[in-house]
């Protein structure tokens, strides 16, 4: 299958909204996310479609996702995965945050392919030189975990709390400027 890797549009909200509680609601990947499905669930339309507008307009954030293309081309097709990236200016870095591949398209190497988008776009960021891309991941998600060190990330030495459950943690994992 191929995709079409690309920035969200604001008006995708209703589409947005729908990825992200199926990310949530998934039982390998919301280990990923920081929050949960019954927070967001019973979120308001106004809050997708600040969400929408904010990873459109890529000044505090940028949200790319992938749509299955060429298969059958009449027929609306689910939104297959997503990536976002924070910026964060002060530090002269992004953060890579809510990255998630639909179960029926894992493997097909859409997760490189987002993954790609979502860096290039932070290098090549105009507001200022980034230094660094991070993100974190859970201390069970070796999977994740030997996903990013494909791409050359490394831990940093920093930890925290995961933040849905304590007594879990969290690694940073940061990849340099090349």
């Amino acid at each position: 299958m191929n995709y079409l890797v690309r920035a969200l549009k604001g008006d995708e909200w209703a589409a947005l909204k729908e990825l992200r509680l199926a990310a949530l609601a998934d039982p390998v990947a919301r280990m990923a996310f920081a929050s949960t499905y019954e927070k967001e669930a019973p979120q308001p339309d106004a809050f997708w479609q600040e969400r929408a507008a904010q990873g459109e307009a890529g000044v505090t954030q940028k949200t790319f996702v992938a749509e299955p293309v060429g298969e059958e081309p009449d027929v609306p097709q689910s939104l297959a995965g997503m990536a976002i990236v924070l910026i964060e200016q002060d530090q002269r870095q992004t953060h890579l945050v809510g990255v998630y591949i639909r179960p029926e398209h894992r493997g097909s190497g859409l997760a490189q392919q987002l993954f790609q988008t979502a860096l290039d776009w932070s290098w090549e960021l105009p507001a200022f030189p980034v230094e660094r891309v991070r993100l974190w991941v859970h201390e069970d998600n070796a999977r994740a975990r030997a996903f990013y060190a494909g791409f050359g990330f490394t831990q940093t030495g920093n930890t925290m709390a995961y933040p849905n459950q304590p007594d879990q943690t969290e690694y940073e994992l940061a990849l340099r400027r090349p």
